[in-house]
Parts: structure tokens; sequence; C-alpha cells
């Protein structure tokens, strides 16, 4: 997952903007006690989701895999007064553990939802600002063409992990490095969208709907 040379990785942190002590004490505790703690956006990554959503000033955000809360409280940092940021999840073992993190947060407007994203996202009846796709592989596409026109037109889209901890360069792609890789594809290929792949991190893409 790591791009860069870790020294320079370091130098980026301490040249960023503090994460605040909840999300010091999630990305702590997530490491500690929770599996594949790879998943958690982390320090610098979140500093830059926060700054999109607080650039954005989005009324509706939409967040598709919540993991422990750490993207979701960075991404609501920017949420307009009032405003609507659902995370939708599969995982109910960190309901719990999830929920204590909002209620610590003391941010508001937060609505997680526990359940399988495809069958959930129809149901939302919203017209989102800004979405962070961030769940399994496999359906990057189908979310993005699930949540495209609940999308505002200027609205902002964006997927992590997309370079896949730079296996979308591998001659002999598993599942997921395919899925990534098709999905890059279709979103370069897609005339409802601008799009830049950033290397940051494990890789994001930005998307603007035309």
């Amino acid at each position: 997952m790591e791009f860069i040379d870790s020294q320079l990785q370091v130098y980026a942190e301490k040249s960023t903007s503090h994460e605040s002590d909840l999300l010091k004490k999630i990305e702590r505790e997530t490491h500690l006690q929770v599996l594949k703690p790879r998943m958690l956006s982390g320090h610098l990554q979140g500093r830059f989701l926060s700054m999109i959503s607080k650039m954005i000033k989005p009324k509706n955000i939409l967040e598709i895999g919540t993991y422990t809360g750490y993207a979701t409280l960075c991404l609501a940092e920017g949420l307009e007064k009032n405003g609507t940021l659902i995370t939708v999840d599969v995982n109910e073992e960190l309901e719990k553990r999830v929920r204590g993190y909002f209620a610590e947060s003391k941010l508001s407007g937060i609505e997680y939802i526990i359940g399988n994203a495809i069958r959930i996202i129809p149901t939302l009846n919203y017209e989102f600002d800004l979405v962070f796709i961030d769940a399994d592989k496999e359906n990057y596409a189908n979310y993005f063409d699930l949540v495209i026109d609940k999308v505002a037109p200027g609205g902002f889209v964006l997927a992590d992990n997309v370079l896949w901890s730079g296996k979308v360069l591998d001659g002999k792609p598993d599942k997921d490095t395919r899925s990534i890789i098709e999905f890059n594809k279709k979103i370069q290929e897609d005339a409802r969208v601008e799009n830049v792949l950033l290397p940051v991190r494990d890789g994001i893409t930005l998307m603007r709907k035309l």
C-alpha cells in the first residue's frame, strides 16, 4: 500500500495539519483491536478527505464502507450545517464500537446503516454532493452505477484503493485486482464524469459529475 519512501511519508504527515485526539484514538484502537487495520484511512488520507469535504461544503454525503468510522468523521468535518452523512457498512460486529466513536465526536448529521449497500443505495432518496466509495472491490463498478444518478450535477465521487498496492500493474491480476483495473477503465471511459487518479496512499480517484 505504501508507494513512497517511508521517510517521505513521515515528512508528508509532519507537514500536514494534525488530526483530532479522537481520530488518533480510533487509529490506535483499530490497529490494536480490529482485523485488517490497513483498511483505515489514517492521518494523511484523512486530512485529504477532510479538506475535500470542507472545499465542497456538501449538504449530503454518502460513504460506502464505514469500517471503524475514521474516514466518516473526516468527511463529516466539512458537512454543511443541518446536512446529512449516510454511511453504509455490512459488518455488524463493528457497529457498537463505531457508534461509540460517532457519539464521542459530537458531530451531528451522521446516519449509520448496517446492511448491503447494493440493496440500500436504491432506497436512498437524496441528491448527494459527495460520495466516497471504499468497500468491497468487486462491487466498485456497481456502486458507481447505483450512485451516479443520485449525485448532483457538479458533485463529486471519490474511490479509494484504485492502485491496490501497485497490483494494477500485475500481469496476472487476482479477482479483486481485476475488479479495480476494470473500474479504473470504466471511469476513464465514462462521459458522465471527469476524473483524476491521485497516488495518495493506495490511490484515490476524484471524479466530478458533468
